[in-house]
């Protein structure tokens, strides 16, 4: 499927940079104990990773969007490439990590969207990222990043800085460590609650949000699930309000999230407007089983939005 259509020029472009795989996702009724052999529903097999769905949203709703980072030199290798190429994304920016194996990953998905994810990167694969093509960052309009390839948001994040092009950081459980290393260097910092949590080391949302613009320069904002989006505003946290909808798979709905929300900002919405956008978006994605596949079209948000109050 591709993501875009009728691409011009003043199309809003976004770089993404972050970690790519292989992914495998079983739909069961429930998720037993071990030991136990379940039968699947249904299965999806994609290429998946949190700046691929944030970049997938931002394409089908209306932006194209470049892929950076790091693939294999096998056989499944081959086959991201082709499959991210077939689904219209630029993947000049898609390095082949020679003798390293591209990451798969199997999730096991209940019929509430609770599920279990088993992932494997090859830990051997070389991190480095001094072969980014950091010159493509001009004319872009936009950067995202996660935290799965710190080396390379880092290296990406710096260079867009310097070029004065506003970027997003996808604060999602990570490492305290990589938070506090690529969470200062986003213009849009962009938190889940629990990484927000780990990284302020608070677990309430709005002392944690206040906790960190005391420090952040720019946005600070947290995807805090079916409680909808929050956001520090001159030292007031405000709120969206996420639509109530029956869920199916959240698997991607973060990451939805960021790429619609990148997207409205880019369009001249102010955040409260983006917020609702991208809160549409995340939550019409929780109704469809799929993962990032499940992302729906401009025409379906827009007409959500305006149920949102």
């Amino acid at each position: 499927m591709k993501v875009a259509s009728a691409v011009t020029p003043q199309t809003p472009r976004m770089i993404a940079v972050g970690a790519v795989c292989s992914a495998t996702i079983f739909q069961v009724e429930t998720i037993a104990p071990p030991p136990a052999k379940l039968l699947a529903q249904r299965r999806v097999q994609l290429v998946d990773g949190m700046a691929i769905s944030a970049a997938y949203a931002f394409a089908r709703l209306g932006g194209r969007a470049d892929i950076w980072s790091r693939i294999g030199d096998d056989a499944l290798g081959v086959e991201v490439r082709k499959v991210l190429s077939d689904e219209a994304f630029d993947v000049s920016g898609l390095q082949v990590v020679p003798g390293a194996a591209t990451s798969q990953v199997a999730i096991i998905m209940d019929r509430r969207g609770d599920r279990l994810v088993v992932p494997f990167h090859d830990p051997c694969a070389d991190t480095r990222a001094d072969w980014l093509p950091l010159q493509h960052l001009d004319g872009a309009d936009f950067l995202h990043c996660e935290t799965r390839w710190p080396e390379g948001a880092e290296v990406a994040l710096r260079a867009a800085r310097a070029r004065g092009i506003p970027c997003m950081v996808d604060g999602d459980v990570a490492p305290p460590e990589v938070l506090h290393r690529l969470m200062p260097l986003a213009d849009y910092a962009v938190f889940s609650d629990a990484g927000l949590a780990i990284y302020a080391g608070c677990e309430d949302v709005e002392t944690a949000l206040r906790c960190v613009g005391r420090e952040h320069r720019g946005h600070v904002g947290a995807t805090c699930g079916a409680r909808g989006y929050a956001w520090l505003e001159q030292d007031e946290v405000r709120w969206v309000a996420a639509p109530a909808v029956k869920v199916v798979d959240t698997l991607g709905a973060g990451d939805v999230f960021h790429g619609a929300l990148a997207l409205a900002l880019l369009e001249g919405c102010d955040v409260a407007a983006a917020a609702r956008f991208a809160c549409a978006a995340a939550s019409l994605k929780c109704t469809r089983f799929g993962g990032r596949l499940g992302c729906p079209t401009r025409s379906e948000v827009d007409a959500l939005v305006l149920t949102m109050t």
